[in-house]
């Protein structure tokens, strides 16, 4: 049974509903569910709506919660229902569905026996009524008038399928109290001056070419910087933990995927087979086989396990245009990839440190576990031998290892059902947002199926093959959607270790453009990212120049810095310039490097 936030938000898409039929006497019907902090309806109607139309369809909604109407249920039979709903198109689809399958592609409408039955419900609120299985508040008496907000539009295919027609989508958000709703809109409104896509263009850090293609970032000079500094910490940092990185072809045989299995689980999402010669080859969706052969390249023993492979790869795979979302999800990324192969008895312990690798450089990044992320234990569903591999008793080990392990470092985390990956359990990075929003960042995977089908072996302790278990892993996840995360995190105000430029020199006037070249060029030769400003503007826009491009570092060169042997430093977020000996802001600066701190 729903709960009472949940009614609400039900009960408010109805009205939402029943208000933009008497605007639109015509229009048609889609389905209108709740979601995460609100609720949608889409509707085929004679025009397109505009941010202008919600706060009249709002009004209309809190009209109708002031006239005290229930939401009365009724059963109909299919005949009934398709009288009722015959100017309804996409009901009339949806009844067809629900009496010849029990159920619809859509929650709001499925029957809780999931069989197929000629009983329909519908109920009706005032004179609208609609298809629907329920979970309402008894009367619009119970809906709180000034807790819920129309918040934007957008297009959406009826049932997601760019065959059929394209609706209009309303959204909406709702909560218990005005209290919440301000402060869940204050917190989309920071989340609105934080978006990555936004402060990207802003911070020329990256852009797109429609002559390039959808959903395939190109990073400016100065978004490169950052993509580097990431690798090169990533790199660094797992050969410190025992990885041995390696370099793989982002293409392979087609053949090559069938063996591993994903070929039937991710086609969809591949994309177009590649005839060259006699091979059929495909841009690669992930990295696992190549490193699968690798390792079958030569044989191994139990002294050299656990094997850690490691690779920044590139990998491919086909999203569709409307869920193409500036860095956060593309067609093509680089994952910090790895492979581990570790005998069954010590997949436990190499999880336990996979976790502390995972915390270790999420706290470099500036993430703080339970605060900005949290782990998801996802599990298999064994009665779905579609989806998931056949073998229970390996789904137990796996699942109850994964479990242990998360229990043992006292982590954040959570279960999830059917969420796992066909060849066995993961453990989910879920990175928190600054909408609020939870996405999957990467995965950590306990795989009991590939070393089967790859045929991956090991000579025991006894003298006899064993197979190993394979752990698929990431250490900071897809670099694009890390550097989004990252951007949205410090609302571009990146740490110094991070930013694209890390000092400013600016000069007052053109008799001290020499001196502040000098100064640059000695800064550059320390090992700082430095740049120089002309003279061809005033100072006061080149402070303001810098200031918007969040540069940590500001230093102001005219007459009396030229006589002096200290600097006048101006540092980001601070309105008191520092005095600081040349030699002793050159150190401060390198070590916050090499430390990585946070400011």
């Amino acid at each position: 049974m729903a709960n009472q936030l949940d009614r609400i938000r039900h009960s408010l898409a109805h009205l939402l509903a029943a208000s933009v039929l008497e605007l639109f006497p015509d229009a048609q019907f889609g389905v209108g569910p709740t979601i995460e902090h609100g609720f949608y309806y889409d509707f085929l109607l004679p025009r397109p709506l505009t941010p202008q139309d919600l706060p009249k369809l709002e009004k209309l909604m809190r009209k109708r919660i002031g006239q005290n109407l229930g939401f009365e249920r009724e059963e109909l039979t299919e005949t009934q229902a398709k009288e009722k709903f015959a100017k309804q198109q996409f009901k009339r689809e949806l009844i067809h569905d629900l009496v010849t399958k029990g159920t619809t592609v859509f929650d709001e409408l499925q029957n809780a026996n999931n069989k197929p039955s000629a009983t329909i419900t519908a109920y009706t609120t005032g004179t609208f009524i609609d298809l629907c299985r329920g979970g309402h508040v008894e009367s619009t008496k119970d809906l709180p008038a000034d807790a819920f907000k129309l918040t934007h539009i957008a297009g959406a295919y009826w049932r997601g399928s760019e065959a059929n027609p394209m609706l209009q989508r309303v959204y909406g958000v709702a909560f218990l109290t005005k209290t919440e709703l301000d402060e869940y809109l204050k917190m989309q409104e920071e989340a609105k001056k934080r978006d990555h896509r936004k402060l990207g263009q802003d911070l020329d850090l990256f852009t797109f070419s429609d002559s390039v293609g959808k959903g395939l970032p190109l990073l400016t000079p100065r978004g490169s910087v950052i993509r580097r500094e990431l690798e090169r910490y990533t790199v660094d940092t797992e050969l410190a933990h025992g990885y041995q990185h390696v370099y793989t072809p982002p293409l392979a045989k087609t053949e090559l995927y069938k063996t591993s299995g994903h070929y039937p689980y991710y086609k969809d999402t591949m994309y177009p087979v590649m005839k060259v010669d006699d091979d059929e080859l495909i841009l690669r969706p992930m990295t696992c086989p190549h490193h699968f052969m690798l390792y079958n390249d030569k044989p191994h023993s139990y002294r050299d396990l656990p094997l850690r492979l490691a690779e920044l790869a590139s990998q491919f795979r086909y999203e569709k245009s409307g869920e193409l979302t500036g860095l956060m999800r593309v067609r093509m990324f680089t994952l910090a990839d790895a492979h581990i192969f570790v005998a069954p008895e010590d997949a436990e312990k190499e999880i336990s440190n996979v976790l502390k690798l995972i915390d270790e450089m999420n706290q470099t990044l500036g993430l703080k576990k339970g605060v900005d992320y949290r782990y998801r234990l996802s599990l298999g569903d064994r009665t779905d031998t579609k989806k998931y591999y056949k073998d229970d008793a390996a789904w137990e080990r796996a699942e109850d290892a994964l479990r242990k392990v998360l229990k043992g470092q006292k982590t954040p985390f959570f279960e999830a059902q059917n969420e796992a990956a066909f060849y066995g359990p993961k453990i989910d990075v879920q990175m928190k947002k600054v909408n609020g929003q939870e996405e999957s960042a990467f995965t950590v995977q306990y795989d009991f199926v590939m070393p089967e089908r790859f045929n991956l072996e090991y000579v025991g302790k006894d003298g006899k093959m064993h197979r190993p278990i394979v752990i698929h892993r990431s250490s900071i996840g897809c670099l694009e959607r890390t550097i989004a995360f990252l951007i949205e995190h410090y609302a571009g105000e990146l740490p110094l270790w991070l930013s694209p430029v890390q000092v400013v020199v600016i000069p007052v006037g053109l008799k001290h453009e020499k001196a502040c070249q000098k100064l640059g060029k000695e800064l550059r030769e320390a090992g700082l990212r430095v740049d120089v400003f002309t003279a061809d503007q005033s100072v006061g826009k080149s402070i303001r120049t810098a200031e918007k491009q969040k540069t940590p570092y500001m230093l102001v060169i005219g007459d009396k810095e030229l006589k002096s042997p200290k600097l006048h430093v101006r540092e980001r977020g601070k309105e008191k310039l520092a005095v600081v000996a040349k030699k002793s802001f050159i150190a401060e600066l390198l070590k916050k490097i090499q430390t990585k701190t946070k400011k």
